[in-house]
């Protein structure tokens, strides 16, 4: 056991280890809080429990699960970056600001939260310049984010400006009961007016970087969608979301054979030429955290895809 192990001695470092007979019926992140001793948080095991960091027998559990004796436990621990956030005077298109929320409109290639590589330049950047008020409850690192949309995904966002907002809105997204509608342009002919891609998500076995349906290691995810205009070999699609699993309607799209346009990891690299898929938050719904009042927002395709959706009309 480690029991003096340092967090600088965890980056980017794997750790095995095989459950013996005294440690049947453990939980998991009791388990590795064991072997990794006090240096290291229980919260912080939970995280990487919570995000696939640790498996069992290769498998993506709950930090609730008990250990049984020859359990083959595996932490890879994701590489980390000391990132300090400073405010920046950065535009925001901002739709919607009260005491407990902000809604904006985020273009095309922003970043939501800073990570290794994006430390600056990022939308809390120019949310802490704007607000000086956001909810502590995601960290220093994501300060008021209660839900993100990919880099070059354009449309809207909100964030909580209070913990007690950050706690509601992040209920109403577990409940499925926010309103989220995006439009895409996707590649090919969607044959049938609308349908239901019900289809589980999780982590590529061979690219940690991307998602992948399967039945393993993964977790429920459902999207809606209607066709709004057919262009031939494109077709431009209304999506309503249920669940918001990472990368959510692009690995969808890709597993109905309708890849995004301009999608640079789940797309074809033939054809229309975008930068960044062709994929815009266009709706957004809640009930605000303080009144009780249902709100909703929507935001314009922006001019890139409308320009390319101008050009397939009058082809």
């Amino acid at each position: 056991m480690n029991s003096n192990l340092d967090k600088s001695e965890l980056e980017e470092d794997t750790f095995k280890w095989v459950a013996d007979a005294a440690s049947k019926k453990d939980r998991i992140d009791k388990y590795v809080k064991a072997q990794l001793g006090e240096n290291i948080s229980r919260n912080q095991i939970q995280l990487w429990i919570e995000s696939g960091d640790i498996t069992v027998n290769g498998d993506v559990v709950k930090a609730n699960y008990k250990i049984a004796e020859g359990d083959r436990i595996t932490l890879l621990v994701p590489e980390a970056e000391a990132v300090e956030i400073e405010p920046e005077d950065i535009p925001l298109d901002v739709y919607y600001e009260d005491a407990d929320v902000i809604v904006v409109n985020k273009s095309r290639g922003i970043v939501v939260h800073p990570a290794p590589g994006h430390s600056s330049g990022t939308l809390v950047n120019a949310l802490m310049h704007h607000c000086k008020d956001l909810s502590g409850i995601n960290g220093e690192l994501r300060p008021g984010i209660v839900h993100r949309i990919d880099k070059d995904t354009s449309g809207l966002l909100m964030a909580a400006k209070n913990d007690k907002a950050h706690a509601s809105l992040a209920a109403q997204l577990k409940e499925h009961s926010v309103t989220r509608k995006y439009f895409a342009l996707v590649h090919g002919n969607v044959n049938h007016d609308q349908g239901t891609v019900d289809a589980p998500i999780g982590r590529d076995p061979h690219d940690r970087k991307m998602y992948t349906v399967q039945e393993r290691n993964s977790k429920h995810a459902v999207t809606h969608f209607h066709v709004v205009e057919r262009f031939g070999d494109y077709t431009l699609l209304e999506l309503k979301l249920e669940t918001g699993r990472t990368h959510q309607i692009r690995v969808h799209m890709k597993f109905i054979g309708h890849p995004l346009v301009g999608d640079p990891m789940y797309g074809r690299s033939k054809g229309i030429k975008m930068d960044g898929q062709a994929l815009h938050a266009a709706v957004l719904g809640f009930i605000h955290p303080s009144t009780g009042e249902y709100m909703e927002f929507a935001a314009p395709i922006p001019e890139d895809m409308e320009h390319v959706l101008h050009a397939l009309r009058n082809r």
